[in-house]
């Protein structure tokens, strides 16, 4: 197993790779791809953490970072960071590897001085790299009220005492921009889509909105 950061020669094999580990996950079919290949020219991505893995010279799994905010009660802003999408071959998923993943570039993110982080996703995985609710750390979702505890709203402080330090005993938490870039440009995306072998799209359960 190796990691490496990501070269321009892997861009179009790991916006594969991604389609197949998101496809038909979250929705029907997935936008993944899409938002990773338009991220690459946003001024939010952190290039020094956009990393792959590789096992026997394929590329395997994917993970990149960006830049975020926080938004005191006061109007301030701070700085804050994400990840995603992560994305694991299908093949190779629940063995390990996108745990091994996370927890490599987290460390990485650590040392270039990346103190917090706030992310969407399970927190029966995620708690293994160290996330817990970002409620527990005063840190709002910003689509949801202040109050409510979001269980898929998780947070980390890679520094211990970042939070502390930078003078933030509660914040509200507002995603990059750049993440929703097929919902605002669906024809592009379409476009976009249509150079990749069909695929069908599927409502199944688990899914965002999913009703039987």
């Amino acid at each position: 197993m190796n990691i490496r950061l990501e070269q321009p020669k892997d861009y179009r094999e790991v916006e594969n790779l991604t389609r197949e580990a998101f496809w038909n996950v979250y929705r029907p079919g997935c936008t993944e791809h899409f938002v990773l290949n338009q991220y690459r020219m946003n001024p939010d991505f952190i290039p020094e953490l956009d990393f792959v893995m590789e096992e026997e010279n394929m590329i395997i799994g994917h993970v990149m970072f960006s830049k975020a905010e926080l938004i005191l009660d006061n109007g301030n802003r701070k700085p804050s960071w994400t990840f995603g999408p992560i994305s694991i071959h299908p093949d190779y998923k629940r063995k390990g590897y996108g745990l091994k993943l996370l927890q490599f570039a987290l460390e990485k993110a650590s040392e270039i001085g990346i103190g917090f982080i706030c992310m969407e996703g399970n927190i029966d995985f995620y708690k293994h790299a160290g996330f817990d609710l970002a409620s527990k750390l005063n840190i709002h979702y910003h689509a949801e009220p202040k109050d409510a505890i979001v269980p898929y709203f998780l947070a980390q402080e890679l520094i211990p005492g970042w939070l502390k330090s930078n003078g933030i005993t509660e914040a509200t938490y507002c995603p990059p921009k750049g993440y929703f870039v097929a919902d605002e440009h669906p024809e592009a995306f379409e476009t976009y889509e249509a150079t990749f072998p069909s695929k069908e799209r599927l409502r199944l359960p688990g899914q965002l909105g999913y009703e039987e």
